[in-house]
């Protein structure tokens, strides 16, 4: 796969370069990425994360598998005591407030009947590093125990506790999303911005 020159590369970081064969694009959305595989055209496509980009406009990539962009991941954080898990919440939307996350979210407050609860923090599955990061960055700490991936995800909406809150998180946007006709011309170019 050989890519463009890009000038300025540490824009593109945590963006997507697209395989589609017979040329590549550098520059995708995760939105885009995620519209692109579900049409029946692009669904075999090969998708590469921009992970790191270096002055001289090398990038270091980091392979997708395609079913990411339909998953979703989270992480769960449990507590005991009502009041704290109250608090865990309301600092986790508060942070989201100060700094943005990395992409759409959803934030609940819910109640298993064994008195236990749970503040979920759920986003698409492609996020996962970003939100990683995210967390970090905004120093969110709790003191019960927690747990992550896909497969929490996928437990915790087995189990249905009881919401008691939500809360939907918006990110604040680097690059506006390309859809149809406009997503469509930009499979053709080899830097989509």
């Amino acid at each position: 796969m050989k890519l463009p020159e890009i000038k300025n590369p540490d824009r593109y970081i945590d963006l997507y370069v697209v395989d589609f064969g017979d040329h590549s694009g550098v520059g995708f959305t995760a939105d885009e990425v995620a519209q692109l595989l579900e049409s029946e055209k692009f669904k075999d496509v090969k998708v590469y994360r921009i992970y790191n980009a270096y002055p001289d406009g090398k990038m270091e990539l980091k392979g997708v598998p395609s079913e990411i962009f339909q998953l979703e991941t989270g992480m769960f954080f449990y507590q005991f005591d009502k009041n704290i898990a109250q608090g865990d919440f309301k600092r986790l939307i508060n942070s989201a407030v100060k700094t943005a996350p990395p992409a759409r979210a959803k934030v609940h407050l819910a109640k298993y009947s064994n008195e236990k609860f749970v503040t979920a923090l759920i986003f698409p599955a492609e996020y996962n590093d970003q939100f990683s990061r995210w967390l970090l960055d905004i120093d969110y700490k709790t003191a019960g125990p927690a747990e992550g991936g896909i497969e929490a995800v996928k437990r915790y909406y087995a189990d249905a506790p009881r919401i008691l809150q939500r809360h939907q998180l918006f990110e604040q946007q680097k690059f506006e999303s390309k859809t149809g006709v406009e997503l469509l011309a930009a499979t053709k170019m080899a830097v989509v911005r």
